[in-house]
């Protein structure tokens, strides 16, 4: 029987392609560069803002989900896993912890932005440097202690998997219960998505609309501008994802044998969301003064067009 079971998870195991390896690389390196480039901007930003302590954060998450990369690496070039399948579950389930914890802080950040913008206040802030800590220290807790542990312990459990092919837990998704859950994740995300940026759209327009030709030299409309970062950051590595996660539930749900072309494009869609950790990387570039004289200079050359 687990003969069996191994070797129809060797059949359903997604392609590993060339273009994987590349992603996986490229998010690597450009992560790296982000965690390092934000850490020397860290330094001047104000440690009670609310902002900066969810920016400090995200480093955060994406240091870890980094230091996961490698083996991912390791396992799309020799097509063999070799860590054990504990740790199988854990790099595994790392990629969708990566995702939702940043969608997290980018819903964090954009409203309380938000907020500022509506509100006509300057920042929003913590009272005292020790609450930041606390706050961010509490949630850190409740990922740590509570759902990590449970994701870890109920990934994966229910059928046996091979040790030397990762990443391939499709069987998870037939139980009712891990349906329901996944659906109403993917609703959760995606209504999200659209009221954030609705509300991006509607400020956005605003602001045009109130300051016209002028609108460059506001460094409101720059803080804006940051948000629309985030926003296309959502839009084009989570949104996608989530999208199709529908149709890949419905198949697995419905589906006796593999679909070894649905479960491949499963995990095109989901290395797609690891890209999200350049944000800090164009967070950075985002407030360079050099890239918004370049801006300024593309924008009046379009206004004499």
């Amino acid at each position: 029987m687990t003969g069996l079971n191994i070797s129809e998870n060797h059949y359903c195991d997604p392609i590993l392609t060339p273009h994987l390896t590349r992603l996986y690389f490229i998010v690597l390196i450009g992560g790296l560069a982000g965690v390092i480039s934000i850490l020397f901007l860290l330094v001047k930003m104000n440690s009670r803002s609310v902002t900066t302590m969810a920016v400090i954060n995200l480093v955060v998450v994406h240091g870890l989900f980094l230091l996961t990369v490698p083996f991912r690496l390791t396992y799309l070039i020799k097509g063999t896993w070799t860590f054990g399948l504990s740790f199988c579950k854990f790099v595994s389930a790392m990629l969708h912890i990566h995702m939702y914890l940043t969608f997290l802080f980018y819903v964090v950040i954009l409203v309380i932005r938000y907020l500022i913008f509506f509100k006509h206040k300057d920042k929003v802030e913590f009272y005292r440097k020790l609450h930041a800590v606390a706050a961010s220290t509490a949630m850190w807790l409740l990922v740590i202690v509570i759902v990590v542990p449970l994701v870890i312990s109920q990934y994966g459990n229910n059928e046996k998997y091979s040790e030397q092919h990762c990443f391939n837990f499709h069987k998870e998704l037939v139980r009712d219960y891990v349906q329901v859950i996944n659906y109403t994740i993917v609703i959760i995300v995606i209504t999200t998505a659209m009221i954030l940026l609705a509300f991006q759209a509607f400020i956005t327009l605003s602001m045009v609309r109130k300051l016209h030709h002028s609108l460059l030299s506001h460094q409101e409309f720059w803080a804006q501008l940051k948000n629309l970062f985030f926003i296309g950051i959502i839009l084009i590595c989570f949104l996608p994802y989530q999208f199709f996660r529908i149709y890949y539930l419905y198949v697995v749900a419905h589906s006796k044998d593999c679909n070894n072309k649905v479960a491949f494009y499963n995990e095109i869609f989901l290395s797609v969301t690891a890209i999200s950790c350049f944000d800090l990387l164009l967070f950075v570039f985002g407030g360079s003064h050099w890239v918004k004289q370049k801006v300024i200079e593309l924008w009046n050359c379009l206004l004499c067009c």
